[in-house]
């Protein structure tokens, strides 16, 4: 290898020939790994900063690397920065240029570091960026799931089991569960953030290094809430990579439940919603289709996430201590699932004020399914039946309203008196859907009543992402 051809290489003085073509292609990662830069410039400074603290590396030279990354990252803003796949990937792409810049002092910039430790940094930093992203894309989810919850606390949807009509819910209701699955991912991503936040710099290839590092220092100055403390571990592990995907697979998994009703819902033979123009498509051959093209694509990309986390756990079950190129095939599905999450946080955010109801269909379907057999079977036992008799009775109730054709409300009071004599004039109060909902009036319940006290709480305990 010539020495033009080693110098490409920060590793290359080892080697008696260039690799190959096909290598460089195949093992290169800036292609994807270069849209850390900013969190490789951070971190860099940080260590920089330190090793000057400690008499590792001059004033001067600090002075000189700080200039020289200001320069690179205003090329690499403005779109001037070169990337070169001969320089593998977004490290040694950054040192390479700071080096051109500053000389002898971007060359002092790896001492007491690996690649190692650098990148293990970098990706925790980028990480712990998009999960305070998308804590913040949850909590305005949350408010426009609320701002609807509100406005519908008293329209009346058919609550099923089975997808078969089983009881009145509002819309509001129905809502605020999604709210609450939203609330529960947004924990798990903050609780994914303080295990993410720990640095691993100063952790070297995978023994620690002979300088006389601070590794605390350079934790302080990124922000780290801790140090990892056993340098093969912190070089070697992406467990809090698997868990961030882990908690993106479970509110993809939640956006794809929503997403599920929201198609049917629009479908006509449903009619209960409509989403507005902008988030639909039609058909090249069918002049009348309005396709929920978003919902349908975000069920569609729940099987991405899914696919992202299994990657992950299969990446890392077979590898020894410490680090092994395999960890290279961790950032594609991360960023990627990244990226899959917030946009469908931003665009569900977008698309539900958009939503609108259509009240009257929701109460015919209500109709159709005997929604208050329940109500009917409650008021008996208030009057003192057993509730498993009570339960034969409004059976034996239902099957009469379906040879009739009609609701539970329609049939007159003589064929309900024909189930049970504690029947009275009061029954017809618990049989209509209103009353069914005015009922449940109680913490957590259906009641136009509670479903306003719940958004009021939700919104009430509302609180900025962590940060730092």
């Amino acid at each position: 290898m010539s020495q033009s051809e080693s110098s490409q290489y920060t590793w290359a003085g080892r080697f008696s020939e260039p690799m190959s073509e096909l290598v460089k292609r195949y093992t290169a990662s800036v292609g994807f790994d270069r849209r850390m830069w900013r969190q490789d410039i951070r971190a860099s400074l940080a260590h920089a900063t330190m090793l000057a603290q400690q008499r590792i590396i001059g004033r001067q030279d600090l002075a000189d690397i700080e200039r020289g990354m200001a320069q690179v990252a205003r090329e690499i803003e403005t779109g001037d920065f070169v990337w070169s796949l001969d320089l593998e990937d977004v490290h040694l792409n950054i040192e390479k240029r700071l080096t051109a810049l500053v000389g002898d002092a971007g060359k002092r910039l790896h001492t007491g570091r690996s690649r190692n430790d650098q990148v293990a940094t970098d990706i925790r930093l980028y990480l712990r960026d998009a999960i305070d992203d998308i804590l913040i894309l949850l909590d305005t989810f949350q408010d426009r799931l609320l701002d609807l919850a509100e406005k519908e606390a008293a329209t009346p949807l058919p609550g099923c089991t089975h997808l078969q009509v089983a009881q009145p819910v509002t819309f509001g209701h129905h809502l605020l569960a999604y709210c609450e699955m939203a609330r529960r991912d947004a924990e798990r991503f903050a609780d994914c953030r303080r295990r993410t936040n720990r640095l691993p710099l100063g952790a070297a290839a995978l023994a620690g290094t002979t300088y006389p590092i601070d590794r605390h220092l350079v934790a302080e100055l990124l922000g780290f809430e801790g140090v990892c403390e056993n340098s093969l571990d912190a070089v070697s592990d992406r467990d809090f990579a698997i868990e961030f995907c882990a908690a993106s697979a479970l509110t993809m998994m939640h956006f794809s439940r929503l997403s599920e009703e929201l198609v049917l819902w629009m479908n006509p033979r449903f009619g209960f919603i409509r989403i507005a123009d902008r988030f639909c498509t039609g058909s090249s051959i069918m002049p009348q289709k309005k396709n929920p093209d978003v919902p349908e694509l975000a069920r569609g990309k729940t099987g991405r996430v899914y696919g992202h986390l299994l990657a992950l756990l299969t990446l890392m079950k077979g590898q020894p201590l410490a680090y092994n190129k395999d960890n290279q095939e961790d950032k594609e599905p991360l960023f990627d699932a990244v990226d899959t999450v917030s946009d469908t946080l931003r665009i569900f955010a977008e698309m539900i004020p958009g939503i609108a109801c259509n009240p009257e269909r929701m109460r015919e379907a209500l109709r159709q399914g005997f929604a208050t057999a329940t109500d009917l079977a409650d008021y008996l036992t208030r009057k003192g039946l057993p509730f498993r008799d009570a339960h034969e009775a409004v059976g034996l109730a239902v099957r009469r309203a379906e040879e009739l054709g009609v609701d539970l409300a329609r049939l007159p009071l003589s064929e309900l008196r024909r189930f049970s004599a504690l029947v009275e004039d009061d029954v017809f109060a618990v049989l209509t859907i209103d009353g069914s909902l005015a009922a449940r009036n109680h913490f957590g319940g259906t009641a136009p009543t509670q479903v306003l006290a719940a958004v009021s709480r939700a919104r009430a305990r509302r609180a900025p992402p962590a940060t730092g």
